[in-house]
């Protein structure tokens, strides 16, 4: 079993930047890759970031290149995403997706807001 907890949404103005945190707990040895999707309203969930547990490899949605950066802390068996000059369009509900070997594991979820 593995559970994943996430943090760091909430409300913030157009070029700000927020940092959004996804915890680990349970089996994380079969952990791979751990990655960030987001959901706006009337829209389908779609991948914003992905981060190899083991080498670091990363990638990212075209819309976010540049802007948000996924990151890993091994020890803390937390991974990061770092968002900046956030955009009205970037409004979603965020979701932490632990890659696994078995089945794969999704947080509930940080609602993001960029409003001015």
């Amino acid at each position: 079993q593995v559970q994943l907890v996430e943090s760091g949404g909430g409300l913030v103005q157009p070029g700000g930047s927020l940092r959004l945190s996804c915890g680990a707990s349970g089996s994380i040895s079969s952990i791979y890759r751990m990655g960030w999707y987001r959901q706006a309203p009337g829209k389908q969930r779609e991948l914003v970031a992905t981060i190899s547990t083991t080498t670091g490899t990363t990638n990212y949605a075209d819309s976010v290149k540049g802007r948000f950066t996924i990151s890993r802390d091994t020890a803390k068996n937390t991974a990061y995403l770092q968002m900046n000059s956030l955009k009205p369009e970037d409004t979603a509900v965020y979701y932490c997706k632990a890659f696994r070997n078995g089945y794969d594991v999704w947080g509930q979820g940080t609602q993001v807001t960029v409003s001015s």
